[in-house]
């Protein structure tokens, strides 16, 4: 039974929507990740700072 990787189900995603619904949820999807990764940042940098004054 072959398993299933993160670029198999990126692919059915891709398949199974239409053009637009699938531009439009890779641009939803990395836009929270945007999001994510900017506050990780931010509070790494506030970590780092804070941990240095110490």
């Amino acid at each position: 039974m072959k398993k299933f990787t993160f670029l198999t189900l990126a692919v059915f995603a891709l398949l199974s929507l239409t053009g637009c619904d699938a531009i439009g949820t890779i641009f939803k999807a990395g836009m929270w990740w945007a999001f994510f990764l900017v506050a990780l940042v931010i509070g790494l940098i506030v970590w780092l700072f804070s941990r240095g004054k110490n």
